[in-house]
């Protein structure tokens, strides 16, 4: 039971509307619902309840900001960097209202682009779903870059060698080709072919792999405390805290992922806004913590832009290799964990669209044993491995903040939207405070995106103008939403 204010059925009109009628036209939620997990010649499983979907958000989110990212933006706000978290987790924790009351609203896989296709229409909901693509396809690939200098750190602790430079780096960072980060997009792909449940298993063991290493790091790292690193708190100015806020903002990505399992919930409509919530507050407090200790256990100055941070303080801590070495396996699988869920996601939003009709077919075929879009993935593996394997991991990063932030800023428009089109609407969770909590989750969205870089902007601008091209040359022609629901969405 959706909605007991849901329009009539027979309020729906054949009569053609204009060109600018269908760039703003609605999808309803009641066929967005009635549609959930339909694909091209099967359906997916609802096999993922609490836990699991706790799991998938953690997954996603957990390790990218510290284990990766961290040592790319201490040199921009020194110690206050872990006021840069928590500016970063502030904007997530708005952001994370919004899509709790959504996902609990509109349980489908398609995440903030369904979200903007109830409320919006379908131009802003393509923009959003280019945005998501974005947002979900490069930090696949930005992870698997991060992934590849922790396997370094473990094959030199474990037999005293590293790989090549030329095939341990893109290009752009002195290599020829990244072969690890190709490697475990790969092994994800792998897991996630054989369906949702038994991807999620293997991803809740290794969750609770990086949340050990995490907490042994901070019990072995505060021995080395020193509070002198902290005596500037903040030597680049608050400039230097919101442009390494922006930064970690990719952090936080991926609490939004358990809501691209919508379609294959046992629950959704409860599970769901409960997983989001869970899963926020329990990686903000160890990102702040681990930070916290980590910049007291090193100069600030001294972390040099290195992807492998926590394993060299470590070292440096105790004197020995054993423990950088321990913590770069578990990091190795922590971030394994995070391009499975991450591309888990992408593969998600895709199958919805690719309902829609705004992408090709494909990427909603069903595999009728797995249950899983088997196309899809291997399409999306594919081009996220080869990325990884080309790009350096800063500009990857940077890419998806900016998408991601736009992203989260339409889902804060959209449940205030929802609110004032829909009020009757029964909702599992709903944001305190509406519209205050949602205007700010959209203020500091923007707020954030202004601290990135130009050149960051300008990829961005191309990625948004490429998007749009594809959308008025392909989904606009192809929207299945002018065609009325087949019967059997209809029954449901």
């Amino acid at each position: 039971m959706l909605d007991q204010g849901a329009p009539p059925q027979h309020s729906r009109t054949t009569v053609p509307l204009s060109a600018g009628a269908r760039l703003m036209r609605r999808k309803p939620v009641e066929r967005l619902v009635a549609e959930g997990g339909q694909g091209e010649g099967g359906s997916l499983r609802r096999s993922l309840g609490l836990w699991q979907l706790t799991m998938i958000s953690i997954g996603a989110t957990l390790g990218t900001g510290i284990f990766v990212v961290l040592g790319e933006a201490v040199p921009k706000a020194g110690p206050a960097v872990t006021l840069s978290f928590v500016i970063a987790g502030l904007t997530a924790l708005f952001s994370a209202l919004s899509y709790a009351e959504l996902a609990g609203t509109i349980p489908v896989s398609g995440s903030s682009y369904s979200y903007a296709y109830a409320t919006m229409g379908e131009l802003i909901a393509w923009v959003c779903g280019w945005c998501l693509i974005l947002e979900y396809g490069v930090s696949v690939a930005a992870v698997a870059v991060g992934w590849g200098e922790y396997l370094n750190e473990l094959l030199k602790g474990t037999i005293g060698v590293t790989l090549p430079t030329a095939l341990s780096a893109p290009p752009g960072d002195g290599g020829v080709f990244n072969l690890p980060a190709l490697i475990v997009v790969l092994l994800a792909m792998v897991f996630l072919l054989g369906g949702a449940k038994e991807s999620a298993r293997a991803n809740t063991i290794m969750v609770c792999v990086k949340i050990a290493a995490l907490v042994m790091f901070c019990a072995i790292g505060v021995q080395g405390f020193r509070s002198g690193n902290y005596s500037h708190f903040m030597p680049l100015g608050m400039s230097g805290v919101s442009a390494a806020g922006a930064t970690l903002f990719f952090s936080y990505i991926g609490f939004d992922a358990a809501s691209t399992a919508g379609e294959e919930a046992k629950d959704a409509q409860r599970d769901l806004p409960r997983a989001i919530m869970l899963s926020l507050v329990i990686v903000t407090a160890l990102y702040v913590l681990v930070a916290a200790v980590a910049v007291g256990a090193k100069p600030w100055r001294q972390f040099n832009d290195s992807e492998a941070a926590l394993a060299q303080i470590m070292r440096e801590v105790t004197g020995q290799s054993f423990w950088g070495t321990l913590l770069a396996f578990c990091a190795v699988i922590a971030i394994a964990s995070v391009v499975l869920t991450v591309l888990y996601g992408q593969t998600r939003i895709l199958f919805a669209m690719s309902r829609d009709g705004l992408v090709p077919k494909v990427f909603s075929k069903v595999h009728p044993k797995s249950g899983a879009p088997r196309a899809n993935t291997l399409i999306v593996s594919l081009f996220c491995g080869v990325l990884a394997a080309a790009i350096p991991l800063g500009q990857l990063a940077d890419a998806t903040s900016i998408g991601t932030l736009f992203a989260f800023a339409l889902v804060n428009v959209a449940v205030v939207v929802l609110r004032r089109t829909r009020p009757t609407m029964h909702r599992t969770f709903r944001v305190p405070l509406s519209p205050v909590l949602p205007a700010l989750g959209f203020f500091f969205c923007i707020w954030m995106m202004g601290s990135l870089s130009t050149v960051t902007w300008v990829v961005f601008g191309v990625w948004m103008a490429v998007g749009l091209v594809f959308y008025f040359v392909y989904g606009y022609r192809r929207s299945r939403l002018a065609a009325p629901p087949s019967p059997a969405t209809a029954q449901k």
